[in-house]
């Protein structure tokens, strides 16, 4: 009886060793056996249960704002982590891993190229967390387009634009653009109207209509007070300037409309004109 249980067992150890042993051959300098395969899953998993430990740990004190950067940033590292787990476990498991990479050599170059652009993308979303030089919230320009930070992501940042449109950032453009951030220095910014009135007019009137209509805007904060600027004796304007500040900047363009509306309905009421250019042609004959 137990020559018969050791004769299954034995078989079935043989059985098991040689499931272990077959061997996945994908070319002459390649192969991989069922042991290896199952060495390299294991070390995967057993990598990304250590990340993740090790991510909880790192953060479990962090105010919450600093936390979601840092596993924004420990999201792309742990690629990179995971890459050299695998080509490690690869070559502990009997894989040439030199002969993977030669025989892959010009599908990595094409693959690079293709992907050169994702990996600008990437390596700016890391540079912009680190650099801080956008927050979610914060108000940019970026292109001529206006938008609000949503988000930052793995390539690219989205924003939503006053127009309520989701505006999808590739984040290398963050490197090779003039970035402004209007709220980097909170979320006071201070706009302007510009306006043009004819030669003769009353300009200390001019002043006291456009403060007077910047200060009655309800979204016009009342310090610093607004301001009224003399810009220029231009060739067919007195051009003047009035400055104001807003808590919101994202409005902007409906508080400016509505001081333009003003301006004009004040402007008929005092009769005062804005001129428009005008040229005298003399004929000689």
């Amino acid at each position: 009886m137990q020559d018969t249980i050791d004769k299954v067992t034995d078989s079935i150890v043989e059985e098991a060793t040689s499931i272990l042993d077959y061997t996945f051959v994908f070319s002459k300098e390649i192969s991989l056996t069922v042991k290896g395969l199952i060495f390299i899953v294991l070390a995967l998993i057993v990598t990304s249960f250590v990340l993740k430990l090790s991510r909880r740990f790192i953060t479990r004190n962090m105010p919450e704002n600093n936390k979601q950067k840092f596993v924004t940033v420990f999201g792309y590292i742990r690629w990179f982590v995971f890459l050299i787990i695998l080509l490690v476990a690869m070559n502990a498991s009997g894989v040439d891993v030199t002969a993977v990479f030669a025989a892959s050599a010009a599908l990595l170059i094409g693959v690079g190229l293709a992907l050169q652009t994702l990996f600008q993308d990437i390596l700016s979303g890391i540079f912009i967390l680190v650099d801080q030089s956008v927050h979610v919230g914060d108000i940019i320009e970026l292109e001529g387009k206006v938008g609000r930070v949503l988000d930052i992501r793995l390539r690219t940042t989205r924003a939503v634009t006053i127009d309520n449109k989701v505006l999808v950032i590739p984040n290398h453009l963050y490197l090779t653009n003039i970035l402004f951030n209007w709220t980097e220095n909170g979320t006071e910014t201070r706009e302007v109207v510009d306006v043009g009135v004819a030669y003769g007019t009353d300009v200390e009137l001019v002043k006291k209509i456009l403060l007077d209509i910047a200060k009655a805007q309800p979204s016009v904060l009342e310090s610093p007070p607004p301001a009224v600027l003399f810009t220029d004796f231009a060739e067919s304007s007195l051009n003047f300037r009035v400055a104001f500040t807003l808590n919101n900047s994202f409005e902007v363009r409906f508080t400016q409309s509505n001081i333009r509306f003003e301006i004009d309905k004040k402007f008929r009421e005092n009769n005062i004109s804005i001129p428009f250019p005008q040229r005298d042609v003399h004929l000689i004959k």
